[in-house]
């Protein structure tokens, strides 16, 4: 079982505002939820995981590698950590067809795509459903598939974690009730440990197994998440 050990503290300063982050957690849940209100530091504390984010102090391990020590001076650059990262708006490449978005992780500055991650691809898109739109443009596509793209894109240098930011919160309401459960059993398919952020209980309830609370940049609270409804 895979288990997951983060301490990350930081400090976000703005003209107005000093905004500091201090949350650890340890979890072997395949799936770990960080619920709690807008503002709370949920989305900083994905960034600082994936390595987004400058001035970052304390660890993250994932299986026993470290990912980030700064006690030790460990601190892999975002490329080098092996986390996918879905943004709450998906931030898919406008510009770039499905099967581009998908390739883009996987190339190498002026190298043809190897045939190996091309398979990776081709594999991928027909997980996902999304063979007959591999040419098509972001802008062309529907909700649901969008984020299908980005949750393919992020899993296509094959991480060693998976983070969602807020995964349905673009979504309106009756697409969002569709799409969890099919996000749900996408995760259920990929078996990869995922951490994800949202201020949704029903979220909760669907995408995780454990739930840690987050209040102004700090754990409030842990538990087994509840079950759906």
């Amino acid at each position: 079982m895979s288990t997951i050990d983060i301490q990350v503290a930081l400090a976000l300063n703005s003209p107005d505002r000093r905004f500091e982050v201090d949350v650890a957690l340890r979890s072997s849940s395949a799936r770990t939820a960080l619920l709690g209100p807008s503002g709370a530091g949920k989305s900083t504390v994905l960034q600082a995981i994936a390595g987004l984010l400058p001035g970052v102090h304390g660890h993250v391990r994932v299986d026993g590698t470290t990912l980030l020590d700064s006690a030790r001076g460990i601190d892999l650059p975002a490329r080098e950590r092996r986390v996918g990262l879905v943004f709450q708006d998906y931030a898919l490449f406008p510009h770039l067809s499905v099967e581009q978005n998908l390739q883009y992780g996987l190339r190498r500055l002026g190298r043809p795509l190897p045939a190996q991650a091309q398979e990776r691809v081709d594999a991928l898109l027909a997980q996902f459903g999304l063979d007959g739109v591999r040419k098509a443009l972001p802008r062309h596509l529907s909700g649901g598939q969008r984020q299908r793209v980005a949750l393919a894109r992020a899993l296509a240098p094959q991480p060693r974690l998976l983070l969602l930011d807020e995964p349905l919160s673009a979504l309106d309401p009756e697409l969002r009730t569709r799409l969890r459960d099919e996000l749900a059993q996408m995760l259920d398919r990929v078996q990869m440990p995922t951490l994800l952020v949202s201020h949704d209980l029903a979220d909760v309830r669907a995408l995780a197994q454990s739930v840690i609370r987050i209040e102004h940049g700090r754990v409030v609270g842990s538990a087994t998440a509840p079950a759906p409804a």
